[in-house]
C-alpha cells in the first residue's frame, strides 16, 4: 500500500473492528490505513457508510448487496482509494434457514474494481471473526496484486 501510494478505509460489522485491529498492529500502518467505521447496527450502516435502506430491506444486512454498499461508503466517506467491509453471522444466534452461523460476505471497492465474495466460515464466534479478519486481508492481496 505505501510503496504504491495507496490508502485504505474499512467497514466493519461482523468483526466489530479486528480489521482495523490487526491493520494498526504493523509498524507504518498510518502511511495508508485512514481509518475504520464499525458498523455494526443497521443504522449506522445507513447513516455513516450510506447504504440505502432498500438494500438492507431486500437483501438483509448479511448480504453481498449491503457489504458492496458499506465498502463503497468506508472508502467515500474517509475519501480512501480502497474500502473493505465485512457483513456476517458469527453466532452462536442470528441464523436463518437461508443464512447460517458462519456466513460472511466480505467487499473490496476501488476506483477500478468492485468485488465481494461470501464464506461459512466453521467454529465459535471468535474463529468466525478471525477467519473474516484474514478473509478480508486475502481479497486486499489478491486486488494489489492483480492491479498494475
Amino acid at each position: 500500500m505505501t510503496r504504491r501510494g495507496l490508502t485504505l478505509a474499512a467497514a466493519e460489522s461482523c468483526t466489530g473492528g479486528l480489521v482495523s485491529h490487526r491493520l494498526t498492529n504493523v509498524p507504518g500502518s498510518s502511511f495508508y490505513f485512514l481509518g475504520g467505521v464499525v458498523a455494526y447496527a443497521n443504522q449506522t450502516k445507513l447513516e455513516l457508510l450510506g447504504v440505502q435502506t432498500s438494500t438492507l430491506d431486500s437483501h438483509g444486512a448479511v448480504s453481498e448487496e449491503t457489504v458492496l454498499e458499506m465498502a463503497s461508503g468506508a472508502r467515500r466517506t474517509l475519501h480512501a482509494d480502497i474500502g473493505i467491509a465485512t457483513s456476517g453471522i458469527a453466532g452462536p444466534g442470528g441464523a436463518t434457514p437461508s443464512k447460517p452461523v458462519g456466513l460472511v460476505w466480505i467487499a473490496l471497492s476501488a476506483t477500478d474494481a468492485s468485488t465481494a465474495l461470501s464464506a461459512i466460515y466453521p467454529g465459535d464466534r471468535l474463529a468466525v471473526k478471525e477467519q473474516s479478519a484474514q478473509a478480508a486481508f486475502q481479497l486486499l492481496l489478491d486486488y494489489l496484486t492483480s492491479t498494475p
